[in-house]
């Protein structure tokens, strides 16, 4: 994210539930993927939201494995995701691609691109 985004810090604070922490890297009007439950939310709030609703059901954590730079300046990151049930059983574990655009130091845009062979 051209320097401006720890994305260690940045994964970190999901993994630790620090929401603030998170949000305060986000674009106010940031568009983001519900890659939960589908579709796309828009602005702080409904990441908020949805991350809080998530993290009542399920128990998410997410490893950056390596980046790439894209041509057009995003910033792909390889991640490992293990799914956990709230009582610690394994639910799912994948390896996807969290692409993401910043703007002025926050990120504006993220995508997730499919699971990884």
């Amino acid at each position: 994210m051209n320097g401006m985004i720890d994305i260690n810090a940045l994964y970190d604070a999901f993994n630790a539930r620090d929401i603030d922490a998170v949000l305060a890297c986000l674009h106010p009007d940031v568009s983001w993927p519900n890659g939960w439950e589908g579709g796309r939310l828009h602005g702080r709030d409904a990441v908020r939201d949805y991350w809080l609703r998530q993290w009542a059901a399920i128990n998410p954590t997410v490893t950056p494995m390596g980046y790439t730079l894209e041509s057009d300046g995003r910033t792909a990151v390889h991640v490992h995701q293990i799914v956990r049930a709230l009582e610690g059983a394994v639910l799912s574990r994948s390896d996807v691609i969290h692409v993401y655009r910043a703007v002025d130091g926050l990120i504006q845009s993220m995508e997730i691109r499919g699971a990884q062979g």
